[in-house]
């Protein structure tokens, strides 16, 4: 049985994130979607929030959980005995932050990352960028599923 994990902030989950996630779904025979702590990046949600909202719009996908962690994600793929991990690519920029990880991650442990390349529908979209559309009142509906337009949407004009 393959185990992949594909981490990420999800600060929201995206429209994008979603279609990496249903794709990497169809590739693994498990898929972990993993929510940890990146201190140079601000959250607009708390790690339950975030937890919360991946429960939701993963739910139709019955070989896909969602968990939290801390640390280093390879040492999490070891606690779960995952085997890869997956990566969206919107771009080139993306790639050049990407692959030193990748690359650091595989001398760690020996776990490969899986690059998956964004669809061309959503290769604009990131969590930051519709963070910051919302906030000045653009409509993002398009970009995030509908549980989680809501509570942005909410979110953002808490903070007006």
């Amino acid at each position: 049985m393959t185990r992949a994990v594909c981490p990420g902030s999800f600060d929201p989950v995206t429209n994008g994130h979603l279609d990496i996630i249903r794709r990497a779904a169809a590739i693994f025979d498990e898929l972990v979607v993993a929510t940890g702590t990146n201190p140079s990046k601000s959250r607009l949600f708390d790690p339950d929030e975030r937890l919360e909202m991946l429960r939701e719009v993963c739910a139709d996908l019955p070989n896909v959980t969602v968990s939290g962690f801390t640390g280093l994600i390879v040492d999490f793929c070891r606690e779960i005995g995952a085997q890869a991990i997956v990566k969206g690519l919107r771009g080139g920029n993306d790639y050049e932050y990407e692959l030193p990880m990748a690359q650091m991650n595989s001398h760690l442990t020996g776990v490969e990352t899986v690059f998956l390349t964004t669809h061309a529908s959503w290769g604009y979209v990131s969590s930051s960028l519709v963070k910051e559309v919302a906030s000045l009142g653009g409509d993002v509906s398009a970009l995030v599923p509908d549980t989680v337009h809501g509570r942005l949407v909410e979110r953002v004009a808490g903070r007006r």
